[in-house]
């Protein structure tokens, strides 16, 4: 993963206090099979999870839970990146050291692609969008990462609400996001706004489009290769398009406050999935599979949703603490990894011809 100075710290320590001391053998199953699945894995004793780095997405909320429901499985991790996990993955292929592997969701088809993943179907699979999951279950999407304007209330009067809004004047060299051609965030905001501009993953050039007469009108201050986030918080960037959960953290976290607007677009806006799978050979397998059955679960998706990013599980009912903070947004669409890594090329071509004409 990229961008993870984003701590959750605060959120994780109220939620990891408030977590029951119950395990699974004193309180009811989460789903059927769970206590047999746990004797199992009890006998292999742990479960390697790879890329899981504790500052990200809450998981270090996720490990409390999952110690206090299971205390005789422990967990190890580490935080190498999507595509280093696929390497890593890759490298040790005849000798895995990983029982799970967590990825951007392109990363996750890279490692089907490769091999080293192994099919599972874990709680509320079937309950996903099809763009969502492989179809046996080599990789799944766990959260999601929603587009969304990042607005500095002390910089803007009129808070923008839609793609429309940005191309008013008054955001004249107010706007910045991430370059699509160099990052993830940029291509799927390049989806975003084309989702915005009544394009789909067919047809990309509505947002090509729309985005060249940002850059036109002048509004566009910044486009960056690297998140922003410290300059935002220190109130160097107007609007900022980027993730919501950025927006969310500044706001609820970092102290900014009221001083934070965080708006997915009313038009559309699109969620880009993040995924895990089970590991081919995996050292632990049962314990790997209790592992993403449990969040997978409504109540391990509920803790992503206190980390700021939204369950993948549709219907799953949100945290009282921050339910109000991830309202519905039914204009969000699914990304669809592989059909975006087929148009980047012409994502890329076309946003030189589109930002950069004169």
């Amino acid at each position: 993963m990229q961008s993870r100075q984003w701590f959750v710290a605060a959120l994780t320590s109220l939620f990891v206090a408030a977590v029951p001391a119950q395990t699974v053998l004193d309180s009811p199953e989460l789903y059927p099979g769970e206590k047999a699945l746990f004797e199992a894995a009890k006998k292999e004793g742990m479960v390697v999870s790879f890329d899981t780095g504790p500052t990200w997405a809450n998981w270090a909320a996720q490990f409390a839970a999952f110690k206090k429901r299971y205390p005789e499985v422990e967990i190890v991790y580490n935080d190498l990146g999507s595509a280093a996990t696929v390497v890593a993955l890759e490298k040790a292929r005849n000798r895995p050291q990983a029982d799970t592997a967590y990825y951007f969701a392109a990363s996750a088809v890279d490692a089907v692609n490769k091999g080293v993943v192994a099919p599972f179907k874990p709680v509320n699979f079937d309950k996903l969008p099809a763009v969502f999951r492989e179809k046996d279950g080599r990789w799944f999407t766990i959260h999601t990462l929603t587009v969304a304007f990042i607005v500095n209330t002390k910089l803007v009067k009129n808070v923008p609400q839609s793609w429309a809004d940005l191309l008013k004047p008054e955001y004249k060299n107010s706007v910045v996001y991430l370059d699509p051609r160099s990052t993830g965030v940029g291509q799927v905001l390049t989806f975003a706004a084309n989702f915005g501009a009544g394009g789909d993953m067919n047809n990309i050039q509505p947002g090509l489009d729309y985005l060249g007469r940002l850059h036109k009108s002048g509004n566009v201050l910044r486009v960056l290769g690297t998140t922003p986030y410290a300059q935002f918080l220190k109130g160097e960037i107007p609007v900022w398009i980027s993730y919501e959960n950025d927006g969310l953290k500044a706001k609820h976290i970092d102290g900014l406050g009221d001083a934070v607007a965080v708006v997915i677009p009313k038009e559309a806006s699109a969620a880009a999935p993040y995924g895990i799978s089970l590991v081919e050979k995996g050292p632990n397998p049962n314990a790997g599979k209790l592992w993403l059955n449990f969040i997978m679960t409504d109540f391990g998706q509920g803790i992503f949703a206190q980390g700021f990013v939204r369950p993948s599980v549709p219907g799953v009912k949100l945290p009282d603490s921050v339910a109000d903070k991830l309202p519905a947004a039914p204009q969000v669409r699914p990304l669809d990894v592989l059909a975006a890594a087929a148009k980047k090329a012409e994502v890329d071509k076309g946003l030189v011809a589109a930002t950069e004409a004169k």
